[in-house]
Parts: structure tokens; C-alpha cells; sequence
């Protein structure tokens, strides 16, 4: 009786085959555990009906019957209210604003990073990474000292000579914008460098070689074999822009209406957690499908580009 041998040609794909299903199920478990398993209990919260502190059930047996009650009417309530409209219209521009302006940032950045001698990188990126060490909320609480009526961008303004009095910096879009930038513009420079890094230089040079100036060059060659690190890039930082919170609570004032306030003030204030986790559920969903549209169209380039 044979038995099999790690020379057989079997065995070998047998473990090749199942090394695959192992590699691939533990970020599949753990997305079922931290992202799947939370979002069904939020999405059953949206469409549940509060008794005072606690949710009916949505599913109950009766008399050799399920009954199944969802109550969809706070996802109406979403489209009707100009509250929401206006904080998820605000939100979104926002962040396009915000990962605009990081993306302006960040390529060149990267693009110096990428070119610079292989010696130095390390201490660039280095110096890209080093205000992850500081505390997020003591960072973002820095700025409301330097852009306060009487902090130190005016205070030193005025001694300069170059404004008579305070130029009313926070709580303002201005000031939003600029804690947002602040804050996620490293996540756009690490995919670009990480990018630009592995590009052939070759193929500038074959440009150059054929009459191309160098602004031709970077605008047909770079630009479009960099296309993957800037919508990887964007999406690092449109995503979690989108629902920010402690940065328009403390840099943006009343009057930039993000959806993260409104969740806030919904699960809280109003302690109305169907509505708030309704809220949650869309958000979500305004996020994950197009990145769900995105990656169907980069796997369809990817066979396409194989074929």
C-alpha cells in the first residue's frame, strides 16, 4: 500500500491547493468577524422599532408562524429630510476637496521620494510617518492654537506688520480643510511612493529618446503607470474623510455639517439609534459600492491587459 510522498506531484498540488485556502480565509474570517458580523447588527438596529431602551425583534414566531417586521421608514425619512441630503452632499465635497488637495501635495512629494538616492529613502519616509507618532487628537487640537483669532499665525501677522487685527481662521471651511489635508496627506504620499518607486525609468528614457519633451514624458508616460497609486491614494483618503468626525468637531464649527456629526447627534443627543444607525447603513453603502465598481473595473483591466 503506497502512500503519498512530498516528492509526489499530487501531493505537492494538494498542499499548493490548500495553502491557498488558508492564506486567503484568515483575512475573510476576519472580515467576517469585524466588518460583516457589525455592520447586520447596525443594519438590523436601522430596522428595528425602539420601545423605550430596547429593539422589538425583527423576527418572531406566533402560532407555528415567522413574522418578519422591518421597519424601512427611517430609510424614507433619509431621502425626504434636507438634513441628511445637505450633510451627505457636505461630506462628499468635502472630501473630494480634501483628497484634491492631497493628491496635488502628495505626487510631487512622492515623486521626489521615488527619485531621490536609495540611501536617503528610508529616512524620508521616515519623516513622512513621524507625526503618526504623536497622538491624532493632540495633532488636530494643535491647530485650533495656531489658527485661534489670537493664536500664533495671527499673533506673529501682527507683529510682521502684514494685518492690522485677526483674520478669523477657525471654525471655518478654511480651517477644516486645512486639519483634513494635514492629517491624511501621508496616506496619499506611501501609495504613490509605493508606486512610483517600482516604475521602469527606461521607458522615460525612450521617451526622451523619441522627441518627447520632459512634461510629455511624465504626463503620458508617469502619470498613467501611477494611475493604480493615486486611486489607491484617493481612496485612502476619501474614505475616511468622508466620515470624520473629531476633525470638523474641533476645526470645522457649525457651520460645516459633516455626516459624522449627524450620527453623533442622532445616536446621543436624540438617542434615536434606528434613525442613527440608518444613517450608518447609508453612509456605508455610499462608500462601499463604488469601491465595489472600482475593483470589478480593475479586474476586468487586469484579464483584459492578459489576454
Amino acid at each position: 500500500m503506497s502512500t503519498l510522498a512530498p516528492t509526489n506531484p499530487g501531493y505537492a498540488h494538494l498542499v499548493a491547493r490548500w495553502g491557498r485556502v488558508v492564506v486567503i480565509s484568515v483575512p475573510m474570517v476576519f472580515l467576517l468577524l469585524f466588518f460583516l458580523l457589525p455592520f447586520l447588527v447596525v443594519f438590523k438596529i436601522s430596522v428595528s422599532e425602539m420601545d423605550t431602551v430596547f429593539f422589538k425583534d425583527v423576527l418572531t414566531f406566533k402560532d407555528d408562524t415567522i413574522f418578519l417586521a422591518l421597519k424601512y421608514g427611517n430609510y424614507i425619512s433619509l431621502t425626504q429630510d434636507a438634513l441628511y441630503l445637505t450633510a451627505y452632499l457636505s461630506s462628499i465635497k468635502i472630501a473630494a476637496i480634501t483628497t484634491a488637495i492631497c493628491l496635488f501635495i502628495a505626487y510631487p512629494f512622492a515623486y521626489f521620494l521615488a527619485r531621490s538616492p536609495a540611501d536617503r529613502r528610508p529616512a524620508l519616509l521616515m519623516l513622512v510617518m513621524l507625526p503618526f507618532w504623536t497622538s491624532f487628537l493632540l495633532r488636530v487640537y494643535a491647530w485650533k492654537m495656531l489658527l485661534a483669532d489670537a493664536g500664533v499665525f495671527n499673533n506673529v501677522a501682527i507683529a510682521l506688520g502684514l494685518i492690522a487685527e485677526p483674520i478669523k481662521m477657525m471654525n471655518t471651511p478654511f480651517s477644516l480643510v486645512l486639519g483634513m489635508v494635514y492629517t491624511y496627506v501621508p496616506f496619499m504620499i506611501l501609495p504613490l511612493y509605493a508606486n512610483l518607486v517600482k516604475m521602469d525609468l527606461s521607458l522615460l528614457e525612450a521617451a526622451l529618446d523619441l522627441g518627447a519633451t520632459p512634461w510629455q514624458a511624465f504626463w503620458r508616460i508617469t502619470v498613467p503607470l501611477s494611475a493604480s497609486g493615486i486611486i489607491a491614494g484617493s481612496m485612502l483618503v476619501f474614505i475616511p474623510c468622508v466620515g470624520e468626525f473629531v476633525i470638523p468637531e474641533l476645526l470645522g464649527g457649525p457651520e460645516t455639517l459633516m455626516i459624522g456629526h449627524v450620527l453623533w447627534d442622532e445616536f446621543f443627543s436624540n438617542n434615536d439609534w434606528p434613525m442613527a444607525a440608518s444613517v450608518a447603513v447609508a453612509m456605508v453603502a455610499l462608500i462601499i459600492i463604488p469601491l465595489a465598481l472600482f475593483n470589478k473595473h480593475q479586474a476586468e483591466s487586469t484579464a483584459g491587459g492578459r489576454a
